[in-house]
């Protein structure tokens, strides 16, 4: 991946240092760290805030293409265990951004009908339109995840799914809609803490579910799906970014100067009018 100028706050872009490459361990990153940014909580508040306006443009920008007739879209995938922050990155990320020109979905466990299609199905309506910012909160590696860890499927159907993933996200590139994947890897201490924050918050009630304990005896089962499914579906036109999230703070910034980054690649451009402006400005001055 080319080098590109640094994002505010950071020594170095965040989506140079935080891609996946072939010799990537999960074990190797610590969520507790805040890799390549030069601050602490304070400086990255600021900083995403500063950022907000540009990403708000850039985004404005494609999805006034879209309208225009274009054809690309950008698609945001956040991976992570419960409580790694995936809702807050829609809420204080994705929500800079024109609300037309998003697209969001939340996958849970696939219901009784689409268990009856194939995995990918459920995946495929709710792909972001031409112009759109599509957001997945939890995607497709569900199905690659939950059921390994559970023994739910066999070897060969989980090679299948990889397969199955690759040959998707390299249609999406190849049709226009570019990918950046973002596991947020949280850990299990800090996992612990935050579920406690919600048993002692009559507010947080909602947001706890007893089941999420007992996923927590299969950690290492799940640090190792991850780790297996990163390295099999981790590709150019679709990059896997494994960014620190113990500090949800780092974590949200990183995340945007990877929407911006993505976005200034795309460089989408406002779109020409499909009328006389001369002719236009005439009428309505008669009006």
């Amino acid at each position: 991946m080319a080098k590109r100028k640094a994002g505010h706050g950071f020594a170095e872009a965040p989506e140079d240092f935080l891609v996946v490459r072939p010799d990537f361990s999960l074990s190797k990153v610590d969520p507790a760290t805040t890799p390549g940014f030069v601050g602490g909580k304070s400086e990255g508040e600021a900083a995403l805030a500063r950022r907000d306006a540009h990403l708000a443009d850039l985004q404005e920008r494609l999805f006034a293409e879209g309208k225009g007739g274009g054809k690309r879209s950008l698609l945001l995938v956040l991976q992570g265990m419960d409580t790694s922050g995936k809702g807050g990155m829609v809420s204080h990320v994705v929500s800079a951004v024109d609300v037309q020109g998003v697209q969001h979905a939340a996958f849970r466990a696939p219901t009784e009908e689409e268990k009856r299609h194939d995995f990918l199905w459920r995946i495929e309506k709710q792909l972001p339109g031409p112009g759109m910012l599509g957001c997945f909160d939890r995607s497709h590696y569900e199905d690659v995840l939950v059921p390994r860890v559970h023994g739910e499927i066999d070897a060969d159907e989980l090679e299948r799914r990889y397969s199955a993933i690759q040959d998707f996200e390299f249609r999406l590139n190849s049709t226009g809609t570019r990918i950046v994947k973002v596991m947020l890897h949280l850990s299990k201490d800090e996992q612990k803490r935050r579920l406690a924050a919600r048993l002692d918050d009559p507010t947080k009630y909602w947001k706890y579910s007893p089941g999420d304990v007992g996923e927590r005896h299969h950690w290492d089962a799940y640090m190792e799906a991850y780790e297996v499914a990163i390295l099999r579906t981790s590709a150019a036109y679709a990059p896997w970014y494994v960014v620190p999230a113990d500090n949800k703070w780092y974590a949200r910034i990183v995340v945007q100067e990877l929407l911006v980054a993505a976005l200034e690649r795309l460089d989408p451009q406002w779109p020409a009018a499909s009328f006389d402006i001369e002719e236009e400005k005439r009428r309505l001055a008669e009006t």
